[in-house]
């Protein structure tokens, strides 16, 4: 359709439903926003507005943990000369498992635990009734792992691999920690499902303070492109961060210093969950770590880590929206989030020239919004409007940002 002819048919069928003959596609709008972090540690989430909280949920056995049988495996730990934590306190075990909630026999995905070291954790999701895959990239947890695995009939596979360097960027073969999403997933049996299926796997895992931005966003390209793992449908991440970053995960439009693309495109592909916030202190850890901080400053929000699930969305992709559109919507959001005081109308008349208004009409939103305004909701359908106009110039989107590096989003 022409671009002006198509924002006036898309308004029109907004305002006054489809008309008799007409192709349309419609648009609706969602509102999905995120409740701040919990205020004291170790402390569970109550309900507020506009995040589903893990609250109120059956909980119906909890785990002790004898480390006096791991003596070996936590000097191990000890040993390390970089920082790697583990999950050995049985408060955090419990508070765990409780987010995991495995005791919900409505679905059976196998929850895949990245570096379980010791295996305390392994323990309690094995005594929970789980089928877990362990996946172990230092091979000197490996004999206790797979002592557990004989142990388990059945219920845990131990393999010699790091979850965060799956699919290493090379055709050639790679040798354990290292592994590609394709073999593993046949090793452990899954095959690829539609999308608006359930959740096949439940992933958890500790991500490094100084990786966790890139592999966040290492995930974010490859769900918009249904990649690596989301090939096998909506694999569920589960994943222990700092408070800063999921801080930045929770901003909304119009929070400018933590507002950015990253928040923008988690928003639009995941339903996103504050389960649990710890402090360092509590996980086993190769180095000491200072006492839990008494204040609110930034430079508290280092000193916790909080347990955040993301669930790929249901209706994340759809005609109008296909996966082979995912790496133009990132780099779109990411060119407009640069400078997020910007007016939009800027960004849109550059990619389909005299439509930015009507587009801001079509939304409702005015014509000096700002990039740092925008909601993610909005985001996605400026972008699926964008996508029919036979105006909208998209090499333009490409060659702007393909210089522009994740880091400074």
């Amino acid at each position: 359709m022409s671009s002006v002819a198509g924002i006036r048919l898309a308004l029109c069928s907004l305002r006054y439903g489809p008309q008799t003959g007409v192709p349309f596609a419609f648009f609706c709008r969602k509102s999905h926003s995120i409740a701040d972090p919990m205020s004291t540690n170790s402390e569970k989430l109550s309900s507020s507005r506009g995040m589903s909280n893990v609250a109120d949920q059956k909980q119906t056995k909890r785990f002790t943990v004898d480390l006096s049988e791991l003596e070996k495996e936590l000097a191990i730990v000890k040993s390390f000369k970089k920082i790697k934590r583990y999950v050995t306190d049985p408060g955090l075990v419990n508070n765990i498992l409780y987010g995991l909630d495995p005791w919900d026999h409505r679905t059976t995905p196998i929850i895949m635990e990245c570096n379980p070291g010791p295996g305390v954790l392994t323990r309690a999701l094995l005594d929970a009734g789980c089928n877990v895959v362990a996946l172990e990239g230092t091979a000197k947890f490996l004999p206790v792992l797979k002592k557990l695995e004989q142990d388990a009939c059945g219920s845990l596979s131990v393999l010699h691999c790091d979850f965060f360097r799956l699919d290493p960027d090379t055709e050639n073969a790679v040798e354990p920690p290292s592994m590609f999403s394709n073999d593993l997933m046949e090793r452990i049996g899954i095959n690829e499902v539609p999308w608006d299926t359930g959740i096949p796997i439940k992933i958890f895992g500790i991500l490094k303070k100084e990786k966790e931005r890139y592999l966040l966003w290492r995930y974010i390209y490859d769900i918009y492109e249904r990649l690596s793992i989301f090939r096998f449908g909506r694999i569920e991440l589960n994943f222990f961060m700092t408070e800063e970053l999921y801080k930045n995960l929770a901003a909304k439009p119009g929070e400018h210093r933590r507002y950015r693309a990253l928040a923008v495109l988690c928003n639009v592909a995941f339903d996103i969950q504050l389960l649990h916030k710890e402090h360092i202190s509590t996980f086993y850890s190769s180095k000491n770590v200072k006492s839990p901080s008494i204040d609110n400053s930034e430079e508290s929000l280092r000193d916790n880590l909080c347990l955040v699930r993301l669930t790929p969305r249901k209706d994340l992709f759809s005609e109008q929206f296909p996966p082979q559109d995912g790496k133009m919507f990132v780099n779109m959001v990411k060119q407009c989030l640069t400078k997020r005081k910007s007016e939009i109308l800027t960004n849109l008349d550059s990619w389909s020239p005299g439509d930015g208004e009507q587009l801001l009409q079509l939304l409702d939103l005015p014509a000096n919004a700002r990039t740092g305004d925008i909601s993610p909701e909005d985001y996605k359908l400026l972008f699926e409007l964008l996508t029919n106009s036979e105006d909208f110039s998209q090499s333009f989107v490409f060659e702007t940002c393909e210089n522009i590096p994740c880091f400074a989003f």
